[in-house]
């Protein structure tokens, strides 16, 4: 009886019950939005964590004592807004041998527009002649060793005297910045299982007699340090190497987007547990945390590879010196956040990533 009574009640009330059909549709709206977003921060984390790598690195921007950021921490939500503005980050790329004052292999600004169209990596070539605070001048490669000192280095100071001086340079600010060694490199690849580089020219290893062949390959991490440690014999010297980088770098974020490495937080927290007691970070405010939530609004994770203008090298010390012409165009568009307007007037200055 109690059941007959409570079917004849909700048959009375059933055509009270709303439509589900606006909340059905609302529901599918947020789960397509919620989908897409997955896909823009799966792709856009995967590239980020990786530009920068000697030619593209991992930005790991908490201070190194803090170590390398749990899964939460990179899924976690924040209440910092995020960053407005251009936003430039510093990588720099050195060979760490112990208490040897290491030179900085590879300087390189990682600059996103305020538009965030997409980013633009520019190489600044460690044999720039260039004014050193509180030394002479000097190749710009020196503004480590001469910032960490000896016995043993100190890869902060390094980094910050290569800050200084980058930032002297160029007249824009760096907001953090990572120091990546070859340890790290080695492990980056290895964790993603190789990396598949096409050469335009063949490169033989001035420490190992490898030869690396003018054509596609795959590197483990011994052979992708063999291949970024090597300017002897390349046509462009160190202006090769960093093109070579460039080159590994965006074979990089393509291996570890395929087999899926980075694309969950607890598989990004471990790689970066791998590889972290061999960064040295900058202790500033940003934090990785800030920089992947930049990657949402980016119209494009590829990035835009860019040398500032240099000429021939002169002197036995072969020292480059910037471009009169083309340097002083090409830093003011990086200061007033123009680089876009720049490849436009200028697209042979384009260095290809593949």
């Amino acid at each position: 009886m109690i059941e007959d009574d409570l079917r004849a009640a909700f048959v009375r009330h059933e055509p009270l019950t709303p439509s589900t059909g606006p909340l059905r549709a609302a529901i599918d709206r947020l789960a397509r939005r919620r989908r897409q977003l997955r896909r823009r921060w799966q792709a856009g984390g995967t590239a980020l964590a990786v530009l920068g790598v000697l030619g593209i690195g991992v930005p790991l921007f908490t201070p190194e004592s803090a170590g390398p950021p749990q899964a939460a921490g990179l899924t976690g939500a924040s209440d910092r807004p995020v960053a407005a503005g251009a936003v430039n980050v510093l990588l720099v790329g050195i060979d760490n041998r112990g208490s040897v004052p290491p030179l900085a292999d590879s300087v390189l600004l990682l600059h996103i527009p305020s538009d965030r169209s997409r980013p633009y990596l520019v190489s600044l070539p460690r044999d720039l002649k260039v004014p050193i605070n509180g030394h002479d001048t000097d190749k710009l490669n020196a503004a480590f060793p001469l910032g960490a000192g000896h016995s043993p280095p100190d890869l902060t100071k390094g980094y910050e005297l290569t800050r200084q001086t980058v930032a002297t340079l160029t007249g824009v600010r760096i907001d953090t910045g990572v120091v990546l060694t070859y340890s790290a490199l080695r492990t980056l690849t290895n964790e993603v299982g190789g990396v598949p580089v096409c050469l335009p020219e063949r490169v033989q290893s001035a420490h190992t007699q490898r030869v690396f062949p003018a054509a596609c390959q795959r590197l483990d991490g011994a052979a992708a340090v063999d291949l970024l440690r090597q300017r002897y014999g390349l046509p462009d010297g160190s202006q090769g190497r960093d093109r070579n980088a460039r080159i590994f770098a965006a074979g990089l974020v393509r291996s570890a987007s395929d087999q899926g490495v980075l694309t969950n937080p607890v598989r990004l927290a471990k790689l970066l547990g791998a590889v972290g007691p061999d960064l040295a970070v900058s202790p500033g405010e940003a934090t990785m945390l800030d920089l992947m939530r930049l990657v949402p609004t980016l119209r494009s994770v590829d990035p835009v590879g860019l040398s500032l203008p240099v000429g021939e090298p002169t002197g036995s010390s072969h020292f480059v010196q910037a471009d009169p012409k083309l340097a002083p165009e090409f830093l003011a568009a990086l200061r007033e956040d123009r680089l876009g307007d720049w490849v436009a007037r200028h697209p042979g200055q384009v260095s290809p990533t593949r």
